[in-house]
């Protein structure tokens, strides 16, 4: 029928704006993490099993899972802030500004603060005039940790209805089923693609940082921070790269001139090969070439900002997918 499904992709074109606009999209990303990946374990139980056995296991392992991402979240939480964490990397980064110093021109380094006191001063005065804003982001934050808990909870209780064998739904449920198992199965396809992407992108510079430089006898500090906040900012398309290369590129200066370029020269062979990387797994799992996508994230992030440059693979996969499935394209 075509009025229903119609009236469905209003639903998800509205639902899809809504998201943006309220800035739900960590909560809707933890959810859909959640479902895809109890779905996929859960059609690894025995066939056979009796079907109260089969919904047991099934709660039991998106309990699993949700646990298994607080606990993950929690891990990350923990080892930033640890003793060597990201502090520690923040004080090498702020230690190789100050070296920097020596090499501007003068009416550049007058503007950069002297010590880690002169830069902690304008901080703690920026803390006293807004602190009511960096309350209020406090806030925020706070509800978005809220939503994507909820968004945990609302993606396992989803996942328990994936198997519950009901075919018979009238038209317009049928037709949102319709949508959301599109909008999960892109979602499956891009994220998981894009882990493989990071791992790539990680292994690639572990090796360089762990094995290459160390046979010039040169060593980077703090690897066991920098090599792991490399696989988590690549989960993030485009913007994760810049974020791990200038960390990268920053603590190599901190060591001397020389290492940065080489860390540098050494990113951009990187990530050509990654660009290539990427339009043949992400391409390929939603036949989709890397000028589609990049296209995509540019128009999304100029209207939506960050979150639509995130939101913006697996939004342009959906699409596709659906006007595929209706022999548009």
């Amino acid at each position: 029928m075509p009025g229903p499904r119609i009236a469905s992709y209003l639903f998800a074109a509205f639902a899809v704006l809504l998201v943006l606009h309220f800035h739900l999209l960590a909560a809707v990303f933890a959810g859909l993490a959640v479902h895809v990946l109890t779905v996929k374990l859960a059609r690894r139980l025995p066939v056979t099993w009796a079907r109260w056995a089969h919904e047991i296991a099934l709660a039991v392992i998106a309990v699993l899972v949700i646990s298994g991402f607080i606990g993950a979240v929690l891990g990350l939480w923990s080892f930033l802030i640890a003793k060597g964490g990201m502090g520690a990397l923040i004080s090498t980064v702020a230690d190789t500004l100050e070296k920097l110093r020596l090499f501007l021109p003068p009416s550049v380094a007058d503007a950069l603060p002297d010590t880690v006191e002169d830069l902690r001063e304008p901080l703690a005065q920026m803390l006293r005039e807004h602190g009511q804003k960096i309350s209020t982001v406090g806030i925020k934050g706070f509800k978005t940790l809220a939503h994507v808990l909820l968004g945990l909870v609302v993606g396992g209780m989803t996942a328990l209805y994936q198997f519950d064998g009901s075919d018979n739904r009238p038209p317009l449920a049928a037709a949102l089923h319709s949508r959301a198992k599109a909008l999960t199965d892109a979602f499956d396809k891009v994220v998981f693609a894009q882990v493989k992407i990071s791992a790539l992108n990680t292994i690639l510079t572990a090796i360089y940082l762990l094995v290459a430089l160390p046979l010039f006898d040169i060593h980077l500090p703090l690897l066991t921070v920098i090599i792991p906040l490399t696989f988590i900012v690549g989960l993030l398309p485009v913007i994760g790269n810049l974020i791990s290369n200038t960390v990268i590129v920053m603590v190599s200066l901190g060591v001397s001139p020389g290492v940065a370029v080489a860390s540098l020269i050494f990113l951009v062979v990187i990530h050509k090969l990654e660009y290539f990387t990427n339009a043949r797994i992400v391409g390929g799992e939603v036949q989709a070439r890397a000028w589609e996508l990049l296209c995509a994230m540019l128009i999304m992030e100029a209207v939506f900002g960050v979150a639509g440059l995130v939101a913006a693979p697996v939004a342009y996969a959906w699409m596709k997918s659906e006007m595929k499935a209706r022999c548009l394209i």
